[in-house]
């Protein structure tokens, strides 16, 4: 029925409250900022924030995510983008690991995960490309899919888009070489998971950790991790 199949991470693949997550990740981003001499650890914090709106709200494909967000970033600082650059690599590398603790895997993750990966489908890691490819590879460790060679992860080096822009499930598509209709998207979030099913995409609800602000957009299936387990079973 399907030739991909793309997973949300985090609410979906893993045990990961946002809210409570990023608070501790910002934490540890104040204390690298202020360690490394940096003025205002908590103006960084607003700026990351600020950037990370303009690079969700861009829609020119002719620069990534992270040129968009760095671009953005770097007005108006004294520092140059080479700093800058060095302060996130060094923040993900030595300090983002470290959030490990604030998050958990979710049960029969990895098995279902290893029965969809003998079925000869592509499986692509379709979480929001806000994050660097290295602090996306740690969360997929996390929910213990790290020995797995996915077919895409969609990092902010390698995409143009964001969700919940049809332009984001457009471009997997055409890096995957899948037509929409032979996708199936699972994912957590109503608002940004389910417009996948605006260029075709089948659409899975999962509705352990749901997050619905009021999206008019509807599931072909919902469920719990359960019910999920159960369709893949039946379905892939």
């Amino acid at each position: 029925m399907f030739k991909a199949v793309l997973f949300d991470l985090d609410g979906t693949l893993l045990n990961i409250d946002m809210d409570y997550f990023l608070k501790h990740y910002f934490r540890k981003m104040v204390e690298l900022a202020v360690e490394m001499g940096y003025q205002d650890g908590h103006c960084l914090v607003n700026r990351v924030w600020r950037s990370t709106e303009v690079m969700i709200a861009d829609l020119n494909p002719e620069s990534s995510n992270e040129e968009v967000f760095m671009r953005d970033f770097c007005q108006n600082l004294p520092y140059s983008l080479e700093e800058i650059r060095f302060f996130f690599d060094h923040y993900y590398q030595e300090h983002f690991p470290r959030l490990k603790d604030f998050c958990s895997p979710f049960l029969g993750i990895p098995e279902m995960m290893n029965y969809i990966m003998k079925q000869n489908l592509k499986v692509v890691i379709a979480t929001n490309a806000v994050f660097p490819m290295s602090a996306l590879q740690d969360r997929i460790r996390w929910a213990g899919l790290g020995h797995y060679d996915f077919e895409l992860v969609t990092s902010y080096e390698l995409m143009h888009f964001c969700k919940p822009h049809v332009q984001y499930y457009e471009e997997i598509v055409d890096k995957i070489g899948v037509n929409p209709e032979d996708c199936l998207m699972i994912g957590n979030d109503t608002g940004e998971d389910l417009p996948a099913s605006k260029i075709g995409m089948k659409t899975f609800l999962v509705e352990d950790m749901l997050i619905d602000k009021g999206s008019n957009y509807q599931p072909d299936w919902r469920g719990t991790l359960p019910d999920l387990f159960d369709f893949v079973r039946k379905t892939l």
